[in-house]
């Protein structure tokens, strides 16, 4: 007796199907699986015999073999639990044959027949949609994060007698949501707010031309500044996330296991902090299976680097690629994947270790200022668009006036954003930072006196190319924010402004 199961698995952020082919036959007793798999699948074998009993149905006394196809894939994880227990009950006639046809399964068994949830959910169910499964049979816990998916019917399993039931006649209810419903429920409530922060006009202006171009951005300056609280505030003058990027969010955080138990859509712009003494396997990603690292638990939102210098050389070189490409490539013994890392990063450090270079308070050797500074690289701080800095704040300003609110500050980015989106309506790129060369030479034209000062400045502070298309990029989303469709002089001026902090420091 040979029954064809649908399920599914995941590479990267991506979901492809498995049929799970599960045949009985005449023999010495046994029960084997092949086609790739490790050591969590082979478990399947203890847990789909134990549930099967436990629920109160024969486990078959029989040579049963399990076929993983594709099977030059390794496969891993308990989601085909589900999946080879529907064959067996096939098998055994107490599912009818025809119980698969046009269905999709995944879920991991516990011992008493209880399905439980598992990661990467999300991808699977878009590769049934796209295989032409209309209706997919997934763990209760799983069910509104496979509901996000339009053109299925979703249907939620706790357990196998639910399952037995349902193709005996005691329909289940598909799982229905409402996107919009949960979009207004998750809406960003943040507790923090710029006006929160006293002083600093310049630094605010640059985080703000940083949210309106998606800029990455560094900040320097002494402790107590206020480096930190205004990056956490960084996500209160974003733009709001749309379905597309949720959807690519939520992918992630499926693949993750990181989704929340109340809401299974990621609704708000991620914001990871990762701490210094983070390795860099834990920010690219990593395991013998790869896994999401931070920077790509941080795709369409913000990745903050507080105290720069103290993460590991090697960690913050790994940045580098990532940058430049928006995705992480990993290989590892469990396979090759790639993750999408289109992050904003922020990142803040001190001028020295003490923090208080060029002034009276510090006694740091001009050598140790050297060999701290140097833990950050040319290369590096070359893709760190923006480099601002962050003065101590005085009396006055503490003691001052309210300062402008995160609402005021997002208005002016969101008409920038809606410059961009019309711009780049039939070009890959929806930002300004993402622009490519031939991009800037159509977008980011210049006239005589904006060649002129920008040829002067690439000659007295010895720019890099990429660092001139650097310029021209932020320029482009300062003329965004000051609603004006041509490069002027004051809009190169403060990109320029932007650009010299390694040539101070470094």
């Amino acid at each position: 007796m040979l029954a064809k199961v649908n399920s599914g698995a995941v590479i990267g952020i991506d979901g492809y199907l498995v049929e799970v082919e599960v045949d009985l036959a005449q023999g010495m007793p046994a029960f084997d699986i092949v086609g790739l798999p490790d050591s969590a699948v082979k478990e399947s074998r203890e847990r789909v015999r134990t549930a099967i009993r436990n629920t109160g149905y024969t486990f078959p006394i029989k040579r049963i073999t399990v076929n993983l196809a594709p099977a030059d894939i390794r496969k891993s994880g308990p989601a085909f639990d589900l999946p080879i227990a529907v064959g067996l009950l096939i098998g055994t006639g107490v599912l009818p044959k025809v119980a698969p046809h046009e269905a999709f399964f995944t879920g991991e068994l516990s011992l008493d027949g209880v399905v439980r949830p598992v990661s990467g959910v999300l991808p699977m169910i878009l590769a049934a949609r796209a295989g032409g499964l209309c209706n997919c049979f997934v763990p209760a816990a799983n069910a509104q994060e496979a509901a996000l998916v339009d053109g299925v019917n979703i249907y939620p399993i706790n357990t196998i007698d639910e399952l037995i039931d349902h193709f005996n006649g005691e329909f289940l209810s598909p799982v229905k949501i409402d996107i919009q419903a949960i979009f207004r429920e998750n809406a960003a409530t943040h507790l923090t707010d710029f006006s929160d922060v006293k002083g600093q006009p310049g630094v605010k202006r640059a985080l703000e031309v940083s949210a309106a171009g998606y800029h990455n951005m560094l900040m320097v300056g002494p402790p107590g500044a206020g480096k930190t609280m205004l990056a956490t505030r960084m996500p209160t003058i974003m733009p709001d996330l749309d379905f597309e990027e949720s959807i690519e969010i939520t992918k992630i955080y499926s693949i993750a296991g990181l989704l929340d138990s109340k809401c299974q859509l990621v609704t708000n712009r991620p914001f990871r902090a990762p701490h210094h003494t983070a390795s860099f396997m834990s920010l690219t990603g990593g395991g013998r299976v790869p896994s999401p690292g931070e920077i790509s638990l941080a795709h369409n939102g913000v990745l903050f680097l507080d105290e720069l210098t103290e993460f590991q050389k090697k960690a913050l070189e790994v940045l580098r690629q990532p940058l430049e490409d928006g995705t992480i490539n990993l290989a590892r013994a469990g396979g090759v994947c790639t993750y999408p890392s289109a992050f904003l990063l922020l990142a803040s450090m001190n001028p020295c270790p003490c923090g208080f270079y060029g002034t009276d308070k510090c006694r740091c050797a001009q050598h140790e200022v050297d060999r701290y500074l140097n833990k950050v690289s040319g290369p590096l701080l070359d893709r760190l668009d923006i480099q601002c800095e962050v003065a101590s704040v005085d009396y006055d300003a503490l003691s001052g006036e309210p300062a402008e609110t995160s609402t005021e500050i997002k208005k002016r980015v969101l008409l920038a954003r809606k410059r961009q989106k019309e711009r780049f309506a039939k070009e890959a790129v929806k930002v300004n930072a993402h622009m490519t060369a031939p991009l800037i030479d159509k977008y980011c034209v210049l006239g005589p006196d904006e060649r002129k000062l920008l040829q002067q400045a690439f000659d007295r502070m010895n720019l890099s190319a990429r660092a001139y298309h650097k310029i021209l990029k932020i320029s482009r989303t300062i003329a965004d924010l000051a609603g004006e469709d041509k490069i002027n002089v004051m809009h190169i001026t403060e990109a320029i402004s932007y650009r010299g902090l390694d040539r101070k420091y470094w």
